[in-house]
């Protein structure tokens, strides 16, 4: 895996002024400053990293300014590194044609985050897919329970570091 360079704060201002133009971005803006850590476009596609304790807010903010749709989201597991859980949630905008996506980093020893199933109810399976597989709680969540795997099944199987033969 190829490490990322730091973003120093004279970057992140550069790259912000450079997008403070995107819908997405000024309204991140608009609502807290604070909440925006990192703000990349590559390949065509926007990614906004924010804090954990705003994605709600963050949802909400977003889905004011016209992203109306919510795709889906995943998680990523980058175990040794820390913080070592990425969730990534896909949004879209019908009126700007274009989709965003939401990135929240998070750690261990017991991550958790709060729902989005309040913004955007089409999260619900999403999230409970990410907490079955790889064990990130969402707080608030109507039905927080495995969907994938049997109740009784011990472990999150797409942890780097769940055995590979499971556990015996």
């Amino acid at each position: 895996m190829v490490d990322l360079p730091k973003i120093t704060l004279a970057d992140k201002n550069a790259v912000l002024e450079a997008l403070s133009g995107h819908p997405a971005v000024k309204a991140i803006l608009g609502w807290n400053p604070a909440a925006l850590t990192d703000a990349r476009f590559d390949r065509g596609e926007l990614t906004l990293t924010i804090v954990p304790a705003e994605i709600r807010a963050a949802c909400l903010a977003v889905q004011a300014a016209g992203y109306n749709f919510f795709e889906d989201m995943t998680a990523v597991d980058w175990f040794p590194q820390s913080p070592r859980f990425q969730l990534s949630y896909h949004i879209l905008s019908h009126a700007f044609k274009e989709r965003i996506r939401l990135r929240v980093l998070l750690d261990e020893p017991d991550p958790s985050i709060d729902t989005i199933t309040t913004v955007w109810p089409s999260a619900n399976y999403y999230e409970r897919e990410v907490f079955d597989l790889f064990g990130v709680r969402f707080e608030g969540h109507p039905n927080l329970r495995r969907i994938l795997l049997p109740d009784d099944w011990q472990g999150h199987p797409l942890r780097k570091d769940y055995p590979v033969e499971g556990y015996r």
